[in-house]
Protein backbone atom coordinates (compact mmCIF):
# COMPACT_ATOMS: atom_id res chain seq x y z
CA UNK A 1 0.00 0.00 0.00
CA UNK A 2 2.72 2.61 1.22
CA UNK A 3 4.38 1.60 -2.74
CA UNK A 4 1.88 2.52 -4.00
CA UNK A 5 0.18 5.08 -2.78
CA UNK A 6 -0.23 8.71 -4.44
CA UNK A 7 -0.55 12.01 -2.99
CA UNK A 8 -2.86 14.46 -4.93
CA UNK A 9 -0.44 17.00 -5.34
CA UNK A 10 2.15 14.78 -6.01
CA UNK A 11 4.49 15.22 -9.69
CA UNK A 12 3.97 11.48 -9.99
CA UNK A 13 0.35 12.02 -10.25
CA UNK A 14 0.76 15.20 -12.43
CA UNK A 15 2.75 12.90 -14.74
CA UNK A 16 -0.28 10.80 -15.37
CA UNK A 17 -3.20 13.49 -15.51
CA UNK A 18 -0.57 14.81 -18.59
CA UNK A 19 -1.04 11.26 -20.38
CA UNK A 20 -4.92 12.10 -19.58
CA UNK A 21 -5.10 15.33 -20.93
CA UNK A 22 -6.54 14.39 -25.07
CA UNK A 23 -8.67 11.78 -23.32
CA UNK A 24 -12.34 14.06 -23.65
CA UNK A 25 -14.31 10.86 -21.49
CA UNK A 26 -14.65 12.06 -17.96
CA UNK A 27 -12.93 9.24 -15.96
CA UNK A 28 -13.17 7.99 -12.81
CA UNK A 29 -10.53 5.97 -11.22
CA UNK A 30 -9.89 4.10 -8.25
CA UNK A 31 -6.83 4.56 -6.29
CA UNK A 32 -4.79 4.60 -3.00
CA UNK A 33 -4.66 7.93 -2.02
CA UNK A 34 -1.83 9.37 0.75
CA UNK A 35 -2.28 12.54 2.29
CA UNK A 36 -0.19 13.09 4.67
CA UNK A 37 -0.20 9.88 7.03
CA UNK A 38 -3.53 8.82 6.00
CA UNK A 39 -4.14 6.34 3.08
CA UNK A 40 -7.87 6.59 1.62
CA UNK A 41 -9.64 4.40 -1.03
CA UNK A 42 -10.37 6.93 -3.40
CA UNK A 43 -12.37 7.07 -6.51
CA UNK A 44 -10.88 10.14 -8.25
CA UNK A 45 -12.80 12.35 -11.12
CA UNK A 46 -10.96 13.26 -13.98
CA UNK A 47 -12.08 15.43 -16.95
CA UNK A 48 -8.98 16.47 -19.76
CA UNK A 49 -6.55 15.86 -17.32
CA UNK A 50 -7.97 17.98 -14.58
CA UNK A 51 -8.90 16.95 -11.20
CA UNK A 52 -12.20 17.55 -10.48
CA UNK A 53 -12.31 16.13 -6.92
CA UNK A 54 -12.67 12.70 -5.52
CA UNK A 55 -14.69 10.20 -3.38
CA UNK A 56 -13.18 8.72 0.05
CA UNK A 57 -14.56 5.17 0.93
CA UNK A 58 -16.83 5.87 3.71
CA UNK A 59 -17.73 2.06 4.86
CA UNK A 60 -14.72 -0.08 5.25
CA UNK A 61 -14.35 -3.85 5.20
CA UNK A 62 -12.21 -5.44 8.49
CA UNK A 63 -9.33 -5.49 5.52
CA UNK A 64 -8.97 -2.06 4.70
CA UNK A 65 -7.88 -1.19 8.37
CA UNK A 66 -4.97 0.26 7.09
CA UNK A 67 -7.62 3.00 4.99
CA UNK A 68 -8.95 6.23 7.06
CA UNK A 69 -12.71 6.66 6.51
CA UNK A 70 -14.41 9.29 4.35
CA UNK A 71 -16.64 11.50 5.58
CA UNK A 72 -18.28 13.59 2.53
CA UNK A 73 -20.67 12.78 -0.62
CA UNK A 74 -19.21 14.91 -3.34
CA UNK A 75 -21.43 15.44 -6.59
CA UNK A 76 -19.97 16.59 -9.93
CA UNK A 77 -21.87 17.01 -13.65
CA UNK A 78 -21.24 15.21 -16.54
CA UNK A 79 -23.15 16.68 -18.94
CA UNK A 80 -25.71 17.38 -16.94
CA UNK A 81 -26.28 14.07 -15.19
CA UNK A 82 -25.09 14.73 -11.55
CA UNK A 83 -23.50 11.62 -9.87
CA UNK A 84 -21.95 10.83 -7.10
CA UNK A 85 -19.59 7.83 -6.26
CA UNK A 86 -20.03 4.78 -3.40
CA UNK A 87 -16.98 1.81 -3.44
CA UNK A 88 -18.03 -1.29 -3.28
CA UNK A 89 -18.99 -2.42 0.48
CA UNK A 90 -20.53 1.02 1.16
CA UNK A 91 -23.38 -0.48 -1.19
CA UNK A 92 -24.91 -2.60 1.67
CA UNK A 93 -25.36 1.40 3.79
CA UNK A 94 -28.43 3.17 2.94
CA UNK A 95 -26.99 6.52 3.94
CA UNK A 96 -24.23 6.29 1.53
CA UNK A 97 -26.14 6.34 -1.10
CA UNK A 98 -28.74 8.85 0.96
CA UNK A 99 -25.83 11.32 0.96
CA UNK A 100 -24.88 10.80 -2.85
CA UNK A 101 -28.77 11.81 -3.19
CA UNK A 102 -28.79 14.56 -0.80
CA UNK A 103 -26.50 16.34 -3.27
CA UNK A 104 -29.12 15.90 -5.65
CA UNK A 105 -27.28 13.31 -7.80
CA UNK A 106 -29.18 11.94 -10.72
CA UNK A 107 -26.43 8.90 -10.92
CA UNK A 108 -24.62 6.78 -8.37
CA UNK A 109 -21.13 5.04 -9.73
CA UNK A 110 -20.22 1.82 -7.52
CA UNK A 111 -16.74 0.95 -8.60
CA UNK A 112 -16.33 -2.88 -6.76
CA UNK A 113 -13.92 -5.38 -6.14
CA UNK A 114 -15.87 -8.44 -5.47
CA UNK A 115 -13.20 -10.70 -5.81
CA UNK A 116 -14.34 -13.74 -3.60
CA UNK A 117 -13.42 -17.43 -2.50
CA UNK A 118 -15.35 -19.21 -5.25
CA UNK A 119 -18.18 -20.30 -3.13
CA UNK A 120 -18.85 -17.36 -1.53
CA UNK A 121 -18.88 -15.42 -5.03
CA UNK A 122 -21.12 -18.15 -6.19
CA UNK A 123 -23.29 -17.01 -2.93
CA UNK A 124 -23.25 -13.37 -3.49
CA UNK A 125 -23.37 -12.99 -7.41
CA UNK A 126 -27.65 -12.39 -7.57
CA UNK A 127 -27.38 -10.72 -4.10
CA UNK A 128 -25.30 -8.08 -5.34
CA UNK A 129 -27.56 -6.40 -7.61
CA UNK A 130 -30.40 -7.44 -4.94
CA UNK A 131 -28.76 -4.44 -2.88
CA UNK A 132 -27.92 -2.07 -5.58
CA UNK A 133 -31.78 -2.43 -6.36
CA UNK A 134 -32.64 -1.61 -2.99
CA UNK A 135 -30.03 1.42 -3.15
CA UNK A 136 -31.55 2.86 -6.18
CA UNK A 137 -35.64 2.52 -5.02
CA UNK A 138 -34.69 4.03 -1.55
CA UNK A 139 -33.20 7.05 -3.54
CA UNK A 140 -34.44 7.68 -6.71
CA UNK A 141 -31.07 7.64 -8.39
CA UNK A 142 -29.62 5.60 -11.39
CA UNK A 143 -27.06 2.89 -10.48
CA UNK A 144 -24.15 2.13 -12.95
CA UNK A 145 -21.37 -0.55 -11.29
CA UNK A 146 -18.38 -1.84 -12.83
CA UNK A 147 -17.32 -4.79 -10.81
CA UNK A 148 -14.09 -7.48 -11.53
CA UNK A 149 -14.48 -10.98 -13.36
CA UNK A 150 -11.50 -13.42 -13.82
CA UNK A 151 -9.93 -15.98 -11.71
CA UNK A 152 -6.61 -14.91 -8.96
CA UNK A 153 -4.21 -18.12 -8.69
CA UNK A 154 -5.11 -18.09 -5.13
CA UNK A 155 -8.51 -19.27 -6.56
CA UNK A 156 -10.34 -16.65 -5.76
CA UNK A 157 -13.16 -15.32 -8.10
CA UNK A 158 -14.68 -12.32 -9.52
CA UNK A 159 -18.58 -12.99 -11.22
CA UNK A 160 -19.30 -8.85 -11.26
CA UNK A 161 -22.08 -7.86 -11.80
CA UNK A 162 -21.28 -4.71 -14.25
CA UNK A 163 -24.65 -2.87 -14.76
CA UNK A 164 -27.07 -0.20 -14.96
CA UNK A 165 -29.50 -0.16 -12.68
CA UNK A 166 -32.69 2.11 -13.68
CA UNK A 167 -34.69 4.31 -10.86
CA UNK A 168 -37.60 1.46 -11.14
CA UNK A 169 -34.96 -1.08 -9.60
CA UNK A 170 -34.33 -2.63 -13.39
CA UNK A 171 -31.39 -3.42 -14.78
CA UNK A 172 -31.49 -1.83 -18.20
CA UNK A 173 -28.15 -3.21 -19.16
CA UNK A 174 -25.50 -5.49 -18.13
CA UNK A 175 -22.84 -7.76 -18.62
CA UNK A 176 -23.05 -11.17 -17.92
CA UNK A 177 -21.73 -12.58 -15.05
CA UNK A 178 -18.37 -14.28 -15.23
CA UNK A 179 -17.25 -12.22 -18.20
CA UNK A 180 -15.72 -9.14 -19.36
CA UNK A 181 -17.67 -6.32 -21.33
CA UNK A 182 -19.56 -2.37 -21.19
CA UNK A 183 -22.77 -1.62 -19.71
CA UNK A 184 -24.42 1.39 -21.87
CA UNK A 185 -27.44 2.93 -20.90
CA UNK A 186 -28.97 6.43 -21.70
CA UNK A 187 -29.10 8.65 -18.38
CA UNK A 188 -31.61 11.81 -19.06
CA UNK A 189 -30.01 14.91 -18.28
CA UNK A 190 -31.47 17.18 -15.64
CA UNK A 191 -29.36 19.81 -14.79
CA UNK A 192 -27.63 22.61 -16.82
CA UNK A 193 -23.65 22.62 -17.42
Amino acid sequence: MHRYAIDLASSQLAAVLVRLAPITQMLVLGMIERSGDAYYNTALVIAAGRVLGGYRKTFLTGGESVFTVGDQYPTFDCHGVRFGINICYDAQFPQAAAGVAAGGADLLLLPAQNMMPRDKALKWQDEHNRIRTRRVLETGMWLASADVTGERPDGRIGLGPTCVVDPAGTVVSHVPLGTTGIAVADIPARHQT
